[in-house]
């Protein structure tokens, strides 16, 4: 079977972890990388072997690349929408990075053009591929802790000194409302956390938040520390998300320098997956409570690129098997809906339907 041909649009920071899962499979195979700095796509192309790849400056020049079958489109978000529907047209299955759209009007012009041409669309969403989590909604789908009645989602921002270097211009447009849409908190990574808060328990009726800024510098501020808290359609369950910026603590990652834990309860126990993006404590990434007695899952896969290389596999495989991917357009749309309700919420101090959000 001929492999799949890949276009990569936009080669900054989040290249390194999108890149890996093509690099470990024969179903697919980068056959484009595009950057409106064409240096740095070259530079892409050789630091990952990708000799044979064709660089592009303009996306547009991409779409019309006959081998190229599908796209990863790593932009900032204000650019989705148009680059997503502009590929969908060219015939070429989408896969876009989280949040995927700026409003709602944008995700549903994205649903329908990709509908329209017969393409799969995916919004890039890694978290709910990382395999500790995978291994939390197993048991809890096993019954393992009973009936699952609440989350709690926490994460601490540390140190800049910590985790990779990210470059000032890969930071500096998550500060501008109208090139990333919100926060950098909240909506930025914020879609990670809502993506496993519908994950675990499913839909979401009401959402309440309150969200704080802190100031950087000059004109930059972080929408942290908050509070988020949701009820789920289904009776007798809730969620909460805190999040706070902790500037002088240092934080252990390979990654962003972030830590997040997560807390499911049960009525027969409960479920902690302690990893992510941060390695703070040395214990299991899975650690589960139930009839008095603990169980440590240890040796799991629980480095943060796991995620993405599982991610992309599974797109591959959708698009080969022509299956739904699991974060779907119209799964996205929901996500989307979630985060929007937070932050209205947050502006207008009440309740907010996802549901209401248009």
């Amino acid at each position: 079977m001929k492999p799949l041909g890949v276009g990569i649009i936009g080669c900054g920071r989040i290249f390194d972890l999108n890149v890996l899962g093509y690099l470990q499979t024969d179903k697919a195979k980068i056959v484009a990388l595009c950057d409106s700095r064409g240096v740095r796509a070259k530079k892409r192309a050789k630091e990952y072997g990708l000799s044979e790849a064709k660089i592009y400056r303009d996306y547009n020049d991409l779409l019309k690349d006959e081998q190229v079958d599908m796209v990863e489109i790593l932009l900032p978000h204000y650019l989705h929408k148009e680059v997503a529907v502009a590929a969908a047209e060219a015939g070429k299955h989408v896969s876009v990075q989280k949040p995927p759209a700026m409003n709602v009007k944008e995700m549903d012009e994205m649903i329908s053009a990709a509908r329209k041409a017969g393409v799969k669309f995916k919004v890039y969403e890694n978290f709910i591929f990382y395999p500790p989590y995978r291994k939390a909604k197993e048991l809890m789908d096993a019954g393992e802790i009973g009936n699952p009645h609440m989350i709690r989602i926490k994460m601490t921002s540390g140190s800049v000194e910590c985790g990779w270097e990210v470059p000032l211009e890969a930071w500096m447009w998550r500060f501008t409302p109208e090139q990333c849409g919100g926060g950098p908190t909240i909506w930025d990574d914020g879609y990670h956390k809502f993506s496993i808060a519908r994950y675990f328990m499913g839909d979401v009726d009401k959402v309440f938040a309150w969200i704080e800024t802190t100031e950087l510098g000059p004109g930059l501020y972080l929408d942290s520390p908050a509070i988020i808290m949701w009820k789920y359609k289904s009776p007798g369950k809730l969620g909460v998300w805190d999040t706070s910026f902790a500037p002088e603590m240092k934080i252990k990652s390979k990654y962003y320098g972030t830590d997040e834990r997560v807390e499911i309860t049960g009525t027969k126990g409960y479920i902690w997956i302690n990893q992510c993006t941060g390695q703070l404590l040395d214990i299991p990434s899975v650690i589960m409570y139930k009839d008095g007695e603990l169980t440590r899952f240890e040796n799991l896969r629980c480095d943060w690129a796991d995620s993405f290389i599982d991610s992309t596999l599974h797109f591959i495989d959708a698009i080969l098997e022509d299956k739904e991917p699991i974060l779907s357009g119209e799964e996205g749309k929901k996500v989307l809906q979630f985060a929007l309700a937070a932050l209205k919420s947050a502006e207008t101090h009440k309740e907010v339907s996802p549901d209401e959000i248009k």
